[in-house]
């Protein structure tokens, strides 16, 4: 990336990521689009993005879907905004 750092998430794909999750467990959601490890941070948004990434703590056990267009209102989670993009 150049000198100008990403201001506005990359949509990584127009799907929710489901992901199984442990009740308590913390997770760190990718939320600039540019992680290697979706729908999780990696760190790529240090070298690349003003955006950061977003904590999650599970409520339960079980699956998660993870927001994959970055851009829906329950960030880190899928509210479907990915259908009217």
């Amino acid at each position: 990336m150049s000198d100008s750092k990403l201001t506005h998430p990359v949509a990584a794909q127009k799907a929710p990521y489901a992901l199984e999750v442990e009740a308590g467990k913390n997770y760190t959601w990718c939320a600039c689009g540019l992680s290697k490890k979706q729908p999780l941070c990696d760190g790529s948004h240090k070298a690349g993005s003003t955006i950061g990434p977003i904590r999650y703590t599970a409520p339960k056990d079980g699956k998660a879907y993870f927001c994959g267009c970055k851009e829906s209102v329950n960030r880190p989670l899928c509210d479907g905004t990915h259908g009217k993009i």
